[in-house]
């Protein structure tokens, strides 16, 4: 399968293959893969290129090295200790975090080694994710005595708020098992497995079509906000919608002539 690979920008490195998966990888594995302005910078230009591809169908988030993602450069922090250096940094942080929720393709987190601070907001904030044994998850910047706010934002969307207070008022770590069981990720595999469990999660994806997982997901991140009653009349308007578009009504129509249709075959 072909794969292009573009260069290095800031410490991410970007591919993608004919498929339209597109692979964000953090590379500065002796930094463990800090979030520097830098890299929060490389990491919202990529992902505003894929959003502006109409042939992407899935992103991974990955990384080299012993660390998925350590959070913030805490040395650049403190290099810049001014109220409108910090406003402005945890802002591109927080806007480089709602690009993946406004892409209209799943997001997919591969974990390896340690997600700390913002690093596990970032596994937090993509759609799926999926982990390998031994993986440890933390927001632990109460150690430094610097609540973690902004990734207690999705943390909060992902498990129950005592589980998600506890990391976040003693920043302790958990597992790779006990983040599955709290519901931060997917999957939890050997090491060894980790990217065959991510190839069996893309090619469930690409199996079905766009637009309706575009439609989906931007539905799932908006009616979660509200309640009930507006829930189920954004719903019912979104699934409307989504019954206009061909592939709905090719796949219902293959349904009632028990056949496969035809955008599946398409993806083989």
């Amino acid at each position: 399968m072909t794969e292009s690979i573009h260069a290095p920008d800031a410490g991410v490195l970007h591919s993608a293959d004919v498929r339209g998966v597109h692979v964000l990888t953090l590379n500065q594995p002796k930094a463990f893969n800090v979030l520097s302005e830098a890299v929060l910078g490389a990491l919202q230009g990529r992902i505003d290129a894929i959003a502006a591809d109409d042939k992407a169908r899935v992103l991974v988030i990955a990384a080299e090295g012993k660390a998925f993602c350590a959070g913030h450069d805490l040395k650049q922090m403190k290099a810049n200790p001014r109220l409108d250096y910090y406003q402005q940094l945890f802002g591109r942080c927080s806007q480089m975090m709602l690009s993946l929720i406004r892409l209209p393709i799943p997001v997919i987190a591969r974990v390896q080694g340690v997600a700390a601070a913002a690093g596990c907001q970032l596994v937090a904030q993509c759609d799926l994710a999926v982990a390998a044994e031994g993986v440890r998850f933390g927001v632990n910047g109460i150690d430094v005595g610097l609540f973690c706010g902004t990734p207690s934002v999705p943390l909060v969307r992902n498990m129950q708020p005592k589980q998600a207070m506890e990391m976040l008022l003693t920043g302790g770590f958990i597992t790779a098992a006990e983040a599955h069981a709290r519901g931060l990720v997917n999957r939890v595999v050997v090491p060894d497995q980790l990217d065959a469990a991510l190839d069996d999660m893309v090619e469930a994806i690409l199996a079905k079509p766009r637009e309706a997982i575009a439609i989906g997901k931007e539905l799932f991140y908006k009616q979660r906000e509200l309640g009930i009653e507006a829930a189920y009349q954004l719903a019912n308007q979104s699934m409307a919608c989504n019954m206009m578009v061909d592939v709905a009504q090719e796949g219902v129509q293959a349904f009632i002539d028990k056949r496969e249709p035809a955008w599946r075959r398409a993806t083989r």
